[in-house]
């Protein structure tokens, strides 16, 4: 494939109704499919909502919460793997035959894990991956993290997964791109946006040789949902879209696939790594 059409969504669900985001994640995921596109990302937690209960904002350990009625339910109304709304979402994939990244709060072991799910052009699930980068320092203390990153193949197209925080740390890129990501998909929300973390993603771009797309929710110095290619050279910009802080709708990014593997065919960056002197990753 030559060229590759990702629709990005930038959205705030005002609420946890899981059942009307889901109808609004269709409405978003039939108006790409019209527009042409292949695949569509939308931002974190898009069908459950960002949101934790009330008391979680006291920042108490878990093991002092954990018996609170409210803490007890939203543990309780995670996602599963087959609920109905993620069934409904993949039936949707099937039947227009696109890609989708969606995003929600789902069970872990004990607590809620912050997950992105890619689906298929048939319909099926082809990789679940779970935040492993949580935001410890705040309400996410309260989330399971993930163990691992991953990636799948769609369209023949190696895609990678990292959600939001997971950005602030390199080995995350760096850790796709080593079992062969060629575009990483990012579900994001977040403030802050502009300038710092969009800096961010461009640089790991360059220094992974992959694309990269982000989708954020609007607001003040929210937003900018983006896409970034890794071919650089002397002042080139390599940005391909970066969408207004307060636009709410639909973002499009186009891939050239081509033009990426063959750079990435050419140029030098990560092929030359001198491992014996990373003494301390893995501390």
């Amino acid at each position: 494939m030559r060229k590759f059409k990702v629709a990005m969504v930038q959205h705030k669900v005002p609420t946890s109704n899981v059942g009307e985001n889901t109808e609004l994640a269709i409405r978003y995921i039939t108006e790409a499919k019209a527009e042409g596109a292949d695949f569509v990302l939308f931002p974190e937690c898009f069908l459950s909502a960002y949101q934790f209960p009330k008391i979680c904002e006291t920042l108490q350990p878990v093991e002092e919460i954990e018996t609170n009625d409210e803490f007890a339910k939203w543990c309780e109304d995670a996602l599963d793997d087959d609920c109905t709304y993620l069934e409904k979402i993949r039936r949707v994939a099937k039947e227009l035959s696109i890609g989708v990244e969606i995003t929600c709060l789902t069970k872990g072991k004990k607590y809620p894990q912050n997950t992105a799910f890619i689906i298929d052009r048939d319909g099926s699930i082809i990789l679940k991956y779970s935040k492993v980068h949580t935001c410890d320092f705040d309400l996410e203390r309260y989330l399971e993290s993930g163990k691992e990153f991953k990636v799948c193949h769609f369209d023949g197209i190696c895609i990678g997964v990292m959600i939001c925080y997971d950005r602030e740390y390199p080995e995350s890129a760096r850790e796709l791109m080593m079992q062969g990501a060629e575009l990483i998909l990012v579900p994001n929300d977040c403030d802050c946006v502009r300038p710092f973390r969009l800096r961010e993603l461009s640089v790991e771009a360059m220094q992974n040789m992959v694309g990269i797309a982000m989708a954020n929710p609007p607001g003040e110095n929210s937003g900018c949902s983006c896409a970034f290619h890794p071919m650089v050279w002397g002042h080139q910009e390599n940005s391909i879209i970066v969408a207004d802080e307060e636009f709410e709708g639909l973002v499009y990014a186009v891939f050239d696939m081509e033009s990426i593997r063959k750079y990435r065919d050419t140029e030098d960056l990560g092929k030359f790594r001198k491992v014996s002197a990373y003494k301390h990753l893995l501390s």
